[in-house]
């Protein structure tokens, strides 16, 4: 890597950092592009879950309620670790930029819908037993694509958490993909010792982003802290529909 490809990997990993800070989401996916400029996709999915879960774990203890998220999403959290080995075997062959495209309509249309229908409530008595096959849905995107917002996000939003809980539930989650996306790609063969290397470089800068993104959302009112969420998830969308590649590598030469 040329110092270039250097800045453009730091920078993505900062500011995911500080995004996930302040919305409790989205670290992967706003990393994703700016690494995968700098690398290539596949070696940027090899790249991220290292800082991913050391941005998640630096929040595990600030949002507290871990017990009880635990046992609450249990199966959601369980359902995706299969998940994930099936979508990383199909990573070395699938059109990568076609996956990542859909992800990024998908993403799209979800923030289109609840900006149009604020009220998005999911009853009760459907919330155990969708855990299972989004669990694995959402498993099978972050193997495929490396992200992990779809569609665990659009599910603890229709849950109406508060923002402590909301934050804690996609950092387990975010946790436990990104510690079986590492093993999954150590199995494909996908996970090399350099790119390891580089994974846990990348710490430094996803925790200072992190600890900054977390001052910003302990002040944040509900109401707000809602619509920041939302804008988030509508940038990464477009990022993830355009081709963010080209468009970075451009703008570095």
């Amino acid at each position: 890597m040329d110092w270039d490809q250097v800045i453009l990997a730091a920078t993505g990993l900062l500011l995911a950092g500080l995004i996930k800070g302040a919305t409790g989401l989205g670290y992967s996916t706003c990393a994703l592009p700016f690494l995968a400029a700098a690398i290539g996709l596949k070696s940027a999915i090899a790249t991220v879950p290292i800082p991913a879960m050391a941005a998640n774990i630096g929040l595990l203890f600030g949002a507290g309620h871990i017990r009880e998220t635990l046992k609450r999403f249990r199966v959601f959290y369980a359902a995706t670790i299969p998940g994930i080995f099936c979508g990383t075997t199909l990573l070395v062959w699938v059109n990568q930029s076609f996956a990542t495209r859909v992800l990024g309509v998908i993403t799209i249309l979800y923030v289109t819908y609840v900006i149009i229908r604020p009220n998005l409530h999911l009853p009760s008595s459907w919330e155990m037993k969708l855990q299972f096959p989004l669990g694995l849905l959402n498993g099978f995107l972050t193997g495929l694509t490396g992200s992990q917002i779809m569609p665990l996000l659009p599910y603890m939003f229709a849950l109406k958490l508060d923002p402590d809980r909301f934050v804690q539930a996609v950092n387990i989650a975010v946790v436990t993909a990104s510690l079986t996306l590492i093993l999954a790609l150590i199995y494909g063969g996908l996970m090399t010792w350099q790119l390891a290397i580089a994974s846990a470089i990348g710490v430094l800068p996803a925790l200072v982003g992190v600890f900054l993104g977390n001052q910003i959302r302990s002040r944040m009112p509900s109401a707000t802290f809602r619509t920041v969420v939302l804008l988030t998830l509508l940038g990464i969308g477009f990022a993830l529909l355009i081709n963010i590649n080209t468009l970075f590598s451009a703008a570095a030469g």
